[in-house]
């Protein structure tokens, strides 16, 4: 008989720590959830971990990933969630309907993590279990949902909670990328053509102009200079052309990678990754709809999680690692601790102030009601309906900005290349 510890939740919400003696992991969480509780880490005492959240049968870890090449994309993720979804309503068995769509993938990795999660169905795992053996295609939130699902008899109901929930996600992605689409694909070739001409139309004009017995107009000097820093030639001490170490078009192409590159290095740390995330929230027009979108998503993550029966604590846990921003991953762990220590949701939210009043006057009258789940997937729906209007705002604005914006580009090197005509002309005429 082996000794077990673990982490769970009890029906308050309430993290409890202790120890059960069992034979095996598995008999050790069916005894945790005979007491009432949500197991979320069980580890046989003096032996390796047996699993993170609801643990999984056995020591060893098998583990299929979504990270690399080939990885599992959220659009066949959803389909999958949506076709076991309508199969389990339908009454047929897990373990057949795991071998169905199994057999209906493609070759990849979906195909063979399914293969894995229904061998380990068939040996007596949940299916919980089995997905938490598979961290980089089933996260934590959905392996919690379907535990939750699991512990309450109503996978089905959850299945096509989560179903739901991950197309209505990909539905608002959808829209705010493919309203970015235009005016991303404007900007690129108008650099390209702006680009184009500065290297090979305007060194010809200098070839022209250095004919000409005359001073060149600031401006036209300006636009040389440009077309020299894209070719790859700067002025020396006594102003003879040098040619430069690295020439300007490839600092420009470069350019973005670096700033990738920097961006990426920054998030890696706690700090970094903070203040980026306020720095986007502070950009004009496109950080309110950001912010709505960190909003809209942890809100019905929140609300989704709850709606399943996962305990509030657990919940806000899970939403906190999903949140994909620093700023309300740190006001959700705030209202976490004040949760914890008897509070309530909506007034440690308000005093995180990341949040607009009518979230947390939302929250608070969920609390009240009792229908805080129902509350919080409002509140998305609504911001979800927002950030549509602002998305559709935006690229309406956009679109006369560019006009003027490439308007004046486009302006400035046609009077720069024909005011020294000018000028020419007027010293003939005068001659």
């Amino acid at each position: 008989m082996a000794k077990f510890q673990y982490e769970a939740m009890n029906a308050a919400g309430q993290e409890v720590k202790d120890e059960v003696d069992a034979p095996s992991s598995e008999e050790a969480i069916a005894k945790i959830r005979a007491l009432g509780y949500f197991p979320t880490k069980v580890k046989q005492k003096g032996g390796q971990k047996k699993a993170g959240g609801p643990a999984g049968p056995g020591g060893k870890r098998k583990s299929v990933g979504g990270g690399g090449i080939g990885g599992v994309s959220t659009k066949q993720l959803t389909q999958f969630t949506r076709q076991l979804s309508t199969l389990m309503d339908a009454g047929l068995p897990i373990l057949r309907s795991l071998r169905i769509l199994e057999q209906q993938q493609k070759p990849g990795v979906l195909r063979v993590t399914l293969r894995a999660v229904a061998e380990d169905v068939e040996g007596g795992a949940t299916l919980s279990e089995a997905m938490f053996r598979h961290p980089r295609v089933f996260d934590r939130l959905y392996c919690n949902m379907i535990s939750a699902g699991e512990a309450g008899g109503v996978l089905d109901v959850i299945l096509q909670r989560l179903a739901d929930f991950m197309e209505k996600a990909q539905k608002l992605k959808r829209k705010v990328i493919g309203a970015m689409i235009y005016p991303v694909a404007v900007l690129t070739f108008a650099f390209l053509i702006v680009a184009g001409i500065m290297y090979f139309v305007v060194p010809k004009f200098k070839t022209i102009f250095s004919d000409f017995d005359t001073q060149l107009p600031g401006l036209t000097v300006l636009l040389l200079d440009m077309s020299d820093f894209m070719i790859g030639i700067t002025r020396g001490p006594n102003g003879e052309e040098v040619p430069m170490t690295i020439p300007g078009w490839v600092l420009i192409v470069a350019s973005p990678i670096i700033v990738f590159a920097i961006w990426k290095l920054t998030r890696q740390f706690k700090g970094g990754r903070f203040a980026l995330d306020v720095f986007k929230l502070k950009i004009p027009i496109m950080g309110n709809i950001l912010q709505k979108s960190s909003v809209s998503r942890f809100t019905r993550t929140l609300g989704t999680l709850i709606a399943a029966g996962v305990p509030i604590l657990e919940a806000i846990n899970i939403t906190k690692d999903t949140s994909g921003n620093e700023l309300y991953v740190r006001a959700l762990q705030r209202v976490h601790d004040s949760i914890r220590e008897g509070e309530s949701f909506a007034a440690p939210l308000k005093a995180t102030k990341v949040c607009d009043a009518i979230v947390v006057n939302m929250v608070d009258v969920g609390e009240e009601t009792g229908d805080l789940d129902k509350m919080l997937i409002k509140v998305a729906d609504n911001y979800d309906d927002e950030i549509e209007t602002l998305v559709a705002g935006l690229v309406s604005m956009l679109e006369p900005v560019m006009v003027i914006v490439l308007g004046m580009i486009v302006g400035f090197i046609v009077v720069a290349l024909f005011l020294p005509m000018v000028a020419l002309v007027n010293q003939l005429t005068s001659g």
